[in-house]
């Protein structure tokens, strides 16, 4: 396998239900790997990206978390709706999706 030229991380660390700092699978994290996964089969990306599905990236309770490396950009409170977005403009354009990034004082 190529190296891609960037790796797309999915928080999908599930916790028990009432969990004081949720889960990023309780908040949507699946469905956002789900979207990757499709969007990027749809648009002929894989081997020039690579998405994975990992564990706790730190900040639950802004989850679901998205981590896009070597950028080390972190996106907070992601939606499938937003996964476009973050393809079309981060991944291909090399332009982090600004109004998604998680603040300077969590992940800065």
């Amino acid at each position: 396998m190529p190296k891609p030229e960037k790796h797309v991380f999915v928080c999908i660390q599930n916790r028990p239900e009432g969990h004081p700092k949720g889960s990023c699978t309780a908040r949507g994290g699946p469905a956002l790997l789900d979207e990757f996964r499709r969007l990027f089969e749809e648009k002929g990306l894989w081997g020039r990206f690579q998405v994975t599905s990992t564990g706790c990236l730190g900040p639950c309770e802004e989850g679901p978390n998205v981590l896009v490396y070597p950028d080390g950009v972190m996106y907070a409170k992601v939606t499938a709706a937003d996964v476009t977005e973050i393809i079309d403009q981060h991944l291909m354009e090399d332009k982090p999706v600004d109004r998604l990034r998680i603040s300077e004082e969590l992940w800065g």
